[in-house]
């Protein structure tokens, strides 16, 4: 018999902007991947080196740009999943390894919301929950949806430090 989780799966998804955010990402990246064959090209002339090493390097770094920007956006924010209770915060994603993680209200020590230039622009925040175990974040959520959702938890987590 196949073990099946008693719990649902959290149904909140991250902004579908964040589709955009992460193709610019992928670009700017995929740019800066393209100098090493680059680089490694004008070495070949320089020091006569194999040149199939930069046609290969360069295939790989163009292979990767293409899933990068175009297939991996998607896919992750299709599987990025993430659900708040009075008792814990749920975060699902990943495709192949599915990771699931469930963070008590009682051990959340702070909560942040970062936005750097890119996120800035597209009008996203990353929502970061910090623990003693480590930081967790539920990324590129609407501005306004992450000031809400940073000061609910924040909330939430008073009332069960009080608690206890």
């Amino acid at each position: 018999m196949r073990w099946q989780s008693l719990r649902e799966d959290p149904q909140q998804c991250i902004d579908i902007k964040a589709v955009h955010y992460w193709r610019w990402t992928a670009v700017i990246k995929s740019l800066f991947l393209l100098l090493i064959p680059g680089a490694y090209y004008f070495t070949v002339h320089l020091w006569q080196w194999p040149f199939w090493i930069a046609v290969v390097l360069m295939v790989l770094t163009l292979a990767d740009a293409v899933f990068s920007i175009f297939f991996k956006p998607d896919i992750t924010w299709r599987t990025w999943r993430y659900e708040v209770s009075e008792q814990e915060i749920d975060l699902l994603h990943g495709v192949f390894i599915k990771t699931r993680t469930l963070i008590p209200m009682v051990r959340v020590q702070h909560v942040d919301t970062e936005q750097g230039p890119l996120l800035r622009h597209f009008g996203l925040s990353t929502v970061s929950i910090s623990t003693a175990a480590g930081t967790h974040e539920i990324p590129a959520l609407a501005d306004e949806v992450a000031a809400v959702l940073r000061d609910h938890i924040s909330e939430l987590a008073r009332v069960v430090d009080e608690d206890v």
